[in-house]
Formats: structure tokens, C-alpha cells, sequence
């Protein structure tokens, strides 16, 4: 009793505190707990169907993880550019929102979101697998693990 009193006592000195897991939750790893936090979108790369790369930096985004296992993500589209995107599997109008939880595979570098409401109703009950990769400093991009989608998003810590 007392060796785990003395464990609480370290813990809280070292400015920890146990991370309280739900019975489905994946302990956390470094990917995992990378990701934890609001971020805003940087820039976007897509690729068109000729191989064309396209550089976007003027979409506003934000991009939620939460330590308990739920995502959200927002990506508002400039006016010029909503006729372009109406058609877009992820987005309505210029405008992309869902949510859901997320699962890491650490080995792999992924995550997958599992979309429990979308804008765009044919993603609900989806699972969209990202690879992820964070540069040395701090970004998160993020892009399709799905070979026929050839985007890539770079985010930002809030």
C-alpha cells in the first residue's frame, strides 16, 4: 500500500497523472499522443488525373484529436473555388465537416477515421485510413492511404 502511495506521490510530482482509458481505447504511443490537440490546416497538395500538382494554401481548416479517442475535422473552401469542389467525395458546397473516432497503428504511421456524421452522408460509417508523418517541426501531414486519392494536407498545432 505504502510502494503505491509513494507511486501516486512520484507521479503527480514529475507532473503526471494516469490517463484514464476506456474499455475499447488503445493505450497511447508517441504517434498517438502526437496527435492529441486543435490543429489548423497549413497547405494542400492534390494531384489531377494528368499528374498536375496543385499547391492550396487559402482553405481554412481545423482539425481535432482528442486524448479519448474522437476526431473532427472543418474545411471551409474560398468562393472561388466552391464550383470546383461540389463534387468532391469529402466535401458539399465548399464546405467538409465530420466526425467520429480515430484509431493509431503506430507501426504503420495511421490513423483511421471512423466517420459517425459527415456533411457528405456517404461517408457516415466509413473508415478512411491516413498516413501520417510529423516533420521536425511539429507539422502533421496527412494523406490518403488509398492509392486512387492523391492529396496530402499539412496541419499545424493550435
Amino acid at each position: 500500500m505504502r510502494t503505491a502511495a509513494l507511486a501516486v506521490v512520484a507521479m503527480i510530482a514529475a507532473g503526471g497523472s494516469a490517463p484514464a482509458q476506456s474499455s475499447g481505447q488503445a493505450a497511447a504511443g508517441p504517434d498517438r499522443a502526437r496527435l492529441v490537440g486543435a490543429w489548423h490546416m497549413v497547405s494542400m497538395e492534390e494531384q489531377a488525373p494528368d499528374g498536375t500538382l496543385t499547391h492550396r494554401d487559402d482553405r481554412d481548416a481545423m482539425l481535432v484529436y482528442t486524448a479519448d479517442g474522437h476526431v473532427s475535422v472543418q474545411v471551409m473552401y474560398p468562393a472561388s473555388d466552391i464550383s470546383s469542389t461540389t463534387n468532391s467525395p469529402y466535401s458539399k458546397d465548399g464546405y467538409e465537416a465530420s466526425f467520429g473516432s480515430y484509431d493509431v497503428d503506430e507501426q504503420a504511421h495511421t490513423v483511421t477515421h471512423h466517420v459517425r456524421g459527415s456533411l457528405v452522408r456517404t461517408l457516415i460509417g466509413r473508415d478512411l485510413p491516413r498516413v501520417m508523418q510529423f516533420s521536425t517541426d511539429g507539422h502533421l501531414t496527412l494523406r490518403s492511404a488509398r492509392p486512387e486519392e492523391k492529396w496530402s494536407v499539412t496541419w499545424e498545432h493550435d
